[in-house]
């Protein structure tokens, strides 16, 4: 499961942004990997002002920075479209200059990420991987798939 880590001062993000960053990276990240939504979580870390180094200075203004852990074997073309989907998409719910948006993405090995409860497959290999599930594990799986408003 890509695992997206939005980091912010506090207060740089409202509730509606960071739903709308969260709904925008797992959006772009499906997109651009063809994964399933489902496979993709965002958690946002607030960190106090007087937390937030830059250059060994405190951070002067807002900044928010992605952290993406992703499956390793991505092609070059999918993770350019994917880091750049992100910056764009996070400078417009942050209202933030892109040149305030820093997106890092790490590439981890599949078989030695176990989640629902079972080693991962390489990318590609998502829909065959999902059908051989138990059927529990599956509908487990499945139920985090976002409800249709």
């Amino acid at each position: 499961m890509p695992t997206y880590t939005v980091t912010s001062i506090e207060g740089c993000l409202d509730g509606a942004q960071r739903e709308q960053i969260a709904s925008e990276i797992t959006r772009i990240h499906s997109e651009a990997t063809g994964a399933p939504t489902y496979f993709a979580q965002v958690l946002f870390i607030d960190v106090k002002a007087d937390r937030y180094f830059v250059g060994g200075g405190l951070l002067r203004g807002h900044q928010v920075f992605v952290n993406g852990q992703i499956r390793a074997g991505r092609t070059v073309e999918s993770k350019d479209k994917l880091i750049s989907g992100i910056a764009d998409a996070v400078a417009v719910a942050s209202k933030l200059s892109k040149k305030n948006v820093w997106v890092y993405i790490t590439d981890l090995l599949p078989r030695q990420m176990v989640e629902f409860g079972h080693v991962l497959p390489e990318p590609g290999g998502e829909a065959s991987w999902a059908a051989a599930l138990p059927d529990a594990d599956r509908e487990h799986m499945q139920s985090f798939m976002p409800v249709r408003r």
